[in-house]
C-alpha cells in the first residue's frame, strides 16, 4: 500500500493549486485586456462558457462519483482498474454524444458559427476533462503531483501569452492557452494512468452500465428511484454470477486450443458452453420475473415494493451477459480480438445513455433496467455479427428448444403453487416452495429429453450424489 499523505499536506496543496487559479489570471489579464480589448476577452469569455456547459453535462457528475468509487477500492490495483475503465468508458460514450451536439450547434447557431475556430480550439477542454481522470488522482490523494503538475502548464501558459498574443485577432490563440493553464496538466494524468492501473480493455465489465445507469438515475431522479434500482440490480447480479461462472473455467481451455490449432475441438466447447448458459439463465430469468414482488420482498422489505418492475424489466439481462461472456471473453479474446469486445461495450454504453435520457425522466428505476436491458442485447447483437461465421458453424450443436419446453410445465406448476402457497405463508416459504417445484420439473423435462447437457453433465453428478448418500459404489 502506497504511503499517504497527512490531511494537513493535502490541504496545503490544494490551497496552492486553487491559489494559484485566482493568482494566474491577474498576472495575465492586466496584459491580455490591453491587447484584445473587450471585444476578445469577451468572445473568450462566452466561449470558455459554452464549453464548460458542454464539458458539465460530459461528466455528469461522474468526478464526484468517480472520487467516491475509486477511494473505495484504491488499495486493490485490479479492483482500481476496473472501476477507472468502466467509468472512462461511460464518459468516453457521454463525451462523444456530447461532441455530436456540439458540432450540429456549431452549424446551426449563429452566435456559435460566428467564432466556429475559438469554440473548436477551446472545445479540446471536453476531451481534456475525460482523459484527464482527475477524479482518480483525487482519490488516490495525489495533491503533490496534481498540484505540481497544474503549476507546470500555467506557467508554460502565462509564457506562450506573453510570448504569442500581440494583437487583438490573437484572441483564439489566447482561448487555447486558457485551456492550457487550465487543464494541460491532464494530458499527463492520462499517461501516468499505467503508473496506478492495469491497462486491459478486458477488465471493463458489464457494470459499466449499472454504474452509469446509478449516476443518471441520481441526478434525474433522485434517491429514492436509485434505491429501488439497486434493489432490482442486487438481485441480478447474484444470479448472474452463477451463469457467468463457466467463463473463467473455460478460457484458459480455449486459449490453448486456440494456441494448437485445436479448431474442433474449439467448437465443441463454444457450442457447449452456449448450451449451458442459456439452460441456465433462461429458467432464472423467468422465475425471478414471475416471483419479483416476493424475491424483491424477502430481500429488501415492504418499502421496496416499486422495485418490482426494475426488477423484472433487468432480469433478462442476465442472459445477454451469459451470452455475451461466451461471445466476447471466450470467443473473442482468445482469438486475440480485445478490440471487438470493447467496440460492442461501447455501443452498448452509448444505448443505454440515449435510453435512460428518455426513459428515467418519464419511468425513473423502470427506465434505467429498460436502458440497461437495451444495452446488454445490443453487446450481444454487435458481438453475434462479428461471429457471425463462427457461429454458422456452430449452429448445428446448439438446441435451445429443450430448454423453452421444460420452462412452461415448470412455470404452471409455480404459478400454481404460489396462489396456494402464498395465501398460507410468507415470502420465504413461497420461493421454497415453487423454486423446487419449478427448477426440479425443469430439469425433469430436460432428463425425459435426453437434453445433451443435461445427460452428459448434470445426470451423472447426480449420480454421483445418490450413489455416494446410498453408500453404493458405481461402475
Amino acid at each position: 500500500m502506497k504511503k499517504q499523505h497527512s490531511v494537513t499536506f493535502n490541504f496545503i496543496m490544494n490551497f496552492i493549486l486553487t491559489a494559484s487559479s485566482v493568482i494566474f489570471p491577474l498576472i495575465t489579464f492586466p496584459y491580455i485586456s490591453r491587447i484584445l480589448l473587450p471585444v476578445g476577452t469577451g468572445k473568450v469569455a462566452s466561449a470558455t462558457a459554452v464549453v464548460n456547459y458542454f464539458s458539465m453535462i460530459s461528466m455528469l457528475g461522474i468526478p464526484t462519483y468517480g472520487i467516491r468509487a475509486c477511494a473505495q477500492v484504491r488499495d486493490d490495483k485490479e479492483k482500481l482498474s476496473k472501476v477507472v475503465q468502466e467509468i472512462l468508458i461511460i464518459n468516453t460514450v457521454m463525451m462523444l454524444i456530447v461532441y455530436v451536439v456540439f458540432g450540429v450547434s456549431l452549424q446551426i447557431v449563429p452566435k456559435f458559427a460566428e467564432d466556429r475556430t475559438l469554440l473548436l480550439v477551446m472545445s479540446t477542454a471536453i476531451l481534456l476533462n475525460v482523459i484527464g481522470v482527475s477524479w482518480l488522482y483525487s482519490a488516490l490523494e495525489e495533491y503533490a503531483y496534481i498540484t505540481t503538475a497544474s503549476l507546470l502548464f500555467k506557467v508554460l501558459a502565462v509564457v506562450l501569452m506573453f510570448g504569442l498574443v500581440h494583437d487583438r485577432e490573437d484572441y483564439v490563440i489566447y482561448g487555447g492557452l486558457t485551456v492550457i493553464s487550465n487543464i494541460g496538466s491532464y494530458v499527463f494524468n492520462f499517461l501516468r494512468l499505467r503508473k496506478h492501473i492495469f491497462i486491459k480493455p478486458m477488465t471493463v465489465a458489464t457494470s459499466i452500465y449499472t454504474n452509469l445507469d446509478t449516476v443518471m438515475l441520481k441526478f434525474i431522479s433522485g434517491d429514492v428511484q436509485t434505491g429501488y434500482y439497486s434493489a432490482a440490480v442486487n438481485i441480478k447480479t447474484a444470479l448472474t454470477g452463477l451463469v457467468i461462472s463457466l467463463g473463467t473455467v473455460l478460457l484458459p481451455r480455449l486459449s490453448y486450443y486456440i494456441e494448437k490449432g485445436m479448431q474442433e475441438e474449439f467448437k465443441k466447447i463454444t457450442s457447449n458452453a452456449l448450451n449451458f448458459v442459456v439452460m441456465m439463465a433462461l429458467p432464472l430469468t423467468v422465475y425471478f420475473i414471475l416471483l419479483a414482488p416476493e424475491g424483491i420482498g424477502l430481500l429488501s422489505g415492504k418499502a421496496y415494493a416499486p422495485a418490482v418492475w426494475p426488477m423484472r424489466f433487468i432480469m433478462p439481462t442476465i442472459l445477454f451477459i451469459g451470452l455475451s461472456n461466451i461471445l466476447g471473453m471466450q470467443i473473442l479474446v482468445p482469438t486475440d480480438r480485445e478490440k471487438k469486445v470493447l467496440e460492442s461495450v461501447i455501443v452498448g454504453a452509448a444505448v443505454d445513455f440515449i435510453l435512460n435520457m428518455l426513459l428515467i425522466p418519464v419511468l425513473g428505476a423502470s427506465g434505467a433496467s429498460i436502458g440497461t436491458l437495451a444495452a446488454e442485447l445490443a453487446v450481444v447483437l454487435v458481438q453475434a455479427v462479428i461471429l457471425k461465421d463462427f457461429l454458422r458453424g456452430i449452429h448445428q450443436k446448439y438446441r435451445a428448444l429443450p430448454y423453452v419446453l421444460a420452462v412452461i410445465p415448470s412455470v404452471l406448476a409455480a404459478m400454481a403453487l404460489r396462489e396456494f402457497v402464498l395465501a398460507r405463508a410468507g415470502n420465504f416459504l413461497t420461493l421454497a416452495v415453487t423454486a423446487t417445484a419449478f427448477f426440479g420439473i425443469y430439469e425433469t423435462v430436460l432428463l425425459l429429453l435426453k437434453e445433451k447437457i443435461t445427460v452428459e453433465f448434470v445426470l451423472p453428478y447426480l449420480k454421483k450424489i445418490l450413489f455416494s448418500r446410498l453408500n453404493i459404489k458405481s461402475e
